[in-house]
């Protein structure tokens, strides 16, 4: 059911400690439990299974319980221990885990949302149930009470969520690439602002209260670091993947991010390096290094008697730039560009080896990711996959 791996001792590379099998179908949700041996997880197979670490080094399921309907995502929280777990039917199903994690008593039940919930979140400090759903809503509901406490609905299903105690604002990320920031309170909410940098949909959010700087990832394979407390509309994008971006957490104690994508990709980038934001693509009907006309530009071809061009952007500086003129490529990894992208000759010239040096680390996982979570005391990273297996590192290797 689960192998304990007993890896050789090898650096600066995540270490595989365990891996735990036996799933029907894909596990969309898997939390580790702080200070223990143990690991929960909710499956597209109906199932919460609370996994114990036994003396055999094996990981055993300890509770096995069956839902009424798919499990599409859960929030954990230690202190109570308290699980919710969001459902296909759009229902949110509260428990309390016993002291020794042998036991679950069911706690309550939330009529969220008329689809299927894609995020929940428990806010102990408010006594707060958040969830966001495919119904194309954000719900709050009271803990102590059961009863929704209001909702707001988004131009697009929701897929990722995430909160700020101290200022009470949520950040709801959906489908159409838009991030919502919205002001919290009692029974009601108030639009802050929206911004949209992905031209795919949004799939991961992660919020770091101390330096107030927001990470969404993408569909589009991108990650973007919205600088939401320097109030300068600062964004700075991060290419690392091949696939969508299917899980993002910040490390402030290392200024650290890790992501994780469908390529099976796991990512560490260095945030304590001073990066820069991608210029915008400039507009033009010819090439602005060497002046040839565009292909669309029927009036200069004529007058030049030339052929028109097909016209690129240099990522770099932004120009508009025929293929003869950015025939080179570079990394740019101070720009986010970890691979190798199309620059302008020129551009190309200017960039010193320095300034191509990497600023991230990539690993494989060895499944296609489609969920993680990273537990900071430990510096361990969980993964699920679609293979349904999850994975369990030990990243202290690399997270230092």
């Amino acid at each position: 059911m689960a192998a304990e791996i007993h890896p050789l001792p090898q650096t600066r590379k995540p270490v595989l400690l365990s891996k735990i099998e036996g799933f029907q179908d894909v596990v969309n949700t898997a939390v580790i439990i702080p200070k223990e041996d143990g690991i929960i997880s909710v499956s597209q197979d109906r199932t919460i299974r609370v996994w114990l670490k036994r003396d055999s080094g094996q990981y055993w399921p300890s509770v096995y319980h069956t839902m009424p309907a798919p499990c599409s995502c859960m929030s954990f929280n230690p202190e109570t221990r308290r699980i919710s777990v969001g459902m296909e039917n759009g229902v949110v199903l509260e428990f309390v885990l016993s002291e020794d994690y042998n036991k679950m008593t069911p706690e309550r039940t939330y009529q969220a949302h008329q689809g299927s919930v894609t995020v929940v979140l428990f806010v102990l400090e408010m006594e707060w149930v958040l969830s966001t759903g495919q119904d194309k809503s954000f719900t709050w509901h009271c803990s102590e009470s059961g009863q929704q406490l209001g909702t707001y609905r988004t131009t697009a299903w929701v897929s990722g969520l995430q909160f700020d105690m101290e200022t009470r604002h949520a950040f709801v990320g959906d489908h159409s690439g838009q991030v919502t920031i919205l002001k919290l309170d009692q029974d009601s909410c108030s639009l802050v602002t929206t911004f949209k940098g992905h031209t795919g949909n949004v799939t991961a959010l992660c919020w770091d209260p101390v330096q107030r700087v927001l990470f969404s990832g993408s569909s589009d394979h991108s990650i973007i670091m919205w600088d939401i407390g320097g109030r300068k509309g600062t964004a700075i994008e991060l290419q690392g993947h091949n696939d969508k971006v299917q899980g993002l957490c910040y490390a402030p104690h290392t200024r650290q991010l890790i992501s994780c994508g469908s390529d099976g990709g796991i990512v560490i980038w260095n945030m304590d390096v001073t990066r820069q934001e991608t210029p915008e693509w400039l507009d033009s009907d010819s090439c602005q290094k060497c002046e040839q006309p565009f292909f669309w530009n029927f009036k200069q071809m004529w007058d030049c008697k030339k052929i028109g061009l097909r016209q690129h952007h240099c990522r770099k500086c932004g120009q508009a730039v025929c293929g003869k003129c950015s025939s080179k490529r570079s990394t740019i990894p101070l720009m986010g560009f970890e691979f190798e992208v199309r620059v302008c000759d020129s551009c190309h010239d200017s960039i010193t080896d320095e300034e191509r040096a990497p600023t991230a680390t990539f690993h494989d996982s060895k499944h296609s990711i489609i969920h993680m979570q990273y537990e900071p005391t430990r510096g361990w990273l969980l993964t699920s996959g679609t293979d349904k297996v999850i994975k369990l590192w030990d990243m202290t290797p690399v997270v230092s």
